[in-house]
């Protein structure tokens, strides 16, 4: 299924009496790079996280944001750093001593010094938060690939509608490019009397020119190749995922195309039409950008 690169997933679990919240988000990117915020002591979850991310994005910037909470499993304990407490009262006293000013020491105005408190956290058991954590990672990256594929659903859906008026625009071309012939001819044939003043000319000169002109303009080529890159383009969307920069290389070569078929017409009509038709690939390449 196709997918968009951009995306929302987020999931919160209590695993082992561990609080973990997993978050993540990305935006378009040529390629797979991720970020990943952890708490400072679980540095090693963040290659974890990559390879596991790696194996189901391919694409597209990825933040993830990860919260873990202990709390609840005692891991924690907070301790009174009584020689630094000590010091820091005497010190305070000694100013007040000294500049006869109002001691209004309290506990609250000691306890906001950070350095009063020793915060200690006991051994983690690495595999097992790594265990906990990926589990909710998993939860957050299906709920974020869901989004992502109803986002792909809609693009693919606008894609194939703009192949549809681009295949319109080019059925007009095709039956348009004879004319484009006839009207050749019969000026040709009209500038040959004016010159000759004389209804008399050469019939076969006639042809000839008109056949090199013919052969100058003709389109039938980039016709059949826009119409098989459109073929490929719809094969893509209907079959495959992760096909964003094939997608990418098929709306050039379709520019490209059309683009020939633009420099080869000598009809206002198909210039129209071809000028309709970029306009439609232009916001294809626009929406391929966002597929994965």
């Amino acid at each position: 299924m196709i997918r968009s690169m951009t995306g929302y997933g987020r999931s919160q679990k209590t695993i082992d009496n561990m609080n973990i919240t997993v978050e993540m988000k990305a935006v378009n990117h040529r390629y797979f790079e991720f970020n990943v915020r952890v708490p400072r002591a679980f540095g090693f979850l963040e290659e974890q996280l990559k390879n596991y991310c790696r194996q189901k994005i391919s694409r597209g910037k990825i933040e993830m944001y990860v919260t873990v909470d202990l709390s609840e499993t005692n891991q924690t304990q907070i301790e009174i750093n009584h020689d630094f407490a000590n010091s820091y009262i005497n010190a305070i006293n000694s100013l007040a001593n000294e500049y006869s000013l109002n001691n209004d020491i309290s506990v609250m105005s000691i306890a906001r010094n950070p350095d009063i408190f020793k915060i200690t956290t006991a051994d983690i058991d690495e595999e097992l938060l790594s265990s906990a954590v990926l589990n909710v990672a998993d939860d957050a990256i299906c709920a974020f690939i869901k989004m992502r594929e109803t986002e792909g659903e809609r693009l693919k859906n606008d894609i194939l509608n703009r192949v549809s008026a681009i295949k319109n625009k080019l059925e007009l071309i095709e039956a348009e490019a004879p004319n484009t012939i006839i009207s050749y001819r019969e000026r040709l044939e009209q500038k040959v009397k004016e010159l000759l003043e004389s209804s008399n000319i050469d019939e076969q000169r006639i042809l000839t020119e008109t056949a090199i002109f013919a052969d100058k303009i003709a389109i039938d080529e980039e016709t059949v190749r826009l119409r098989s890159h459109m073929a490929q383009l719809s094969d893509l969307l209907n079959n495959s995922a992760e096909v964003g920069k094939k997608l990418d290389f098929i709306v050039q070569e379709m520019n490209r195309e059309t683009n020939t078929i633009g420099s080869k017409a000598q009809n206002l009509n198909i210039a129209q039409c071809v000028v309709d038709i970029k306009s439609e690939i232009e916001k294809i390449r626009e929406q391929v950008q966002n597929i994965e």
